[in-house]
Formats: C-alpha cells, structure tokens, sequence
C-alpha cells in the first residue's frame, strides 16, 4: 500500500508539473530527476525485500521521470524559414520613417532599433525578425 502511495504522488507530481509549474525553468528537471532516483532506490529496496510487484511498478516511475528529467521543452524560434510579409505602411510603421525616408535614414532607424531588440542585447528574436523584415521590405 505504502508503494502504491509513492506512485500515485510521483504521478500527481508528474502531471500537475505540466500542467501549473510550481517549478520554474530547469527546476522542473530537477525535480523530476530527482523523483526518479528516489523512484530507483525504493525499486531496489521492493525488490531486496521480495516485493516484485512495487518494486516493477517503482522502476517503471524511475524510468519514466528520468526520461521525462532528461527532456528539453520546445521552443520555437524565429528564423530564415518563418518569413515576414509586411506591406509598406507597416514596415514604415516599425522603423518610424515617413514615406519619403531615404536609403540611408531607413538604415540608420534601423540600426537604432536593432541595438536595442537584439537577442543578445535582452530583446527578443521575433522583434529582431519583424526589424530585419521591415528594413529588407523598404530597401528594395
């Protein structure tokens, strides 16, 4: 009774975490990782003792949680591949230029907005993209 108890919280832990983190960023890994090496010991522990049954069903949840440790999550990122088809009037909107704003004031409202939106000056990527887009839209 007492293993099946362990199970049902390491489950709980499991689902409730991917649901609602109550762990932030890499803890969440942590967590788990350590969940399956307590899921490990009390395997071992089942199965010196000549429970079979627990002892199985404890090295299932070990596995598990440490597979699940092990996983990154997936993130989407902005790339070549996504595209931005923005019209004049919004590419305009983005850089702040007028309608009459030469090659050169384009590239200098760009690069003033770019030093501010890069990813590794704290922006994000998909402002950078919507910049690049914007500047490459009203270049041509």
């Amino acid at each position: 009774m007492f293993y099946l108890l362990i199970g049902a919280v390491v489950v709980v832990f499991l689902l409730w975490g991917r649901r609602k983190p109550f762990l932030k960023g890499d803890g969440w890994r942590i967590g788990a990782g350590v969940t399956a090496v307590v899921a490990f010991a009390g395997a071992a522990y089942a199965s010196i003792r000549g429970a079979w049954e627990p002892g199985v069903v404890l090295f299932v949840i070990g596995l598990w949680t440490a597979v699940t440790a092990r996983q990154r999550p997936v993130v989407r990122r902005a790339g070549a591949d996504a595209k931005l088809e923005l019209s004049l009037s919004e590419a305009r909107s983005i850089l702040g230029v007028g309608p009459q704003a030469t090659g050169a004031e384009i590239q200098a409202a760009y690069t003033r907005l770019i030093r501010l939106a890069h990813p590794d000056k704290g922006g994000t990527a998909g402002l950078a993209a919507q910049l690049n887009a914007a500047r490459d839209r009203l270049l041509k």
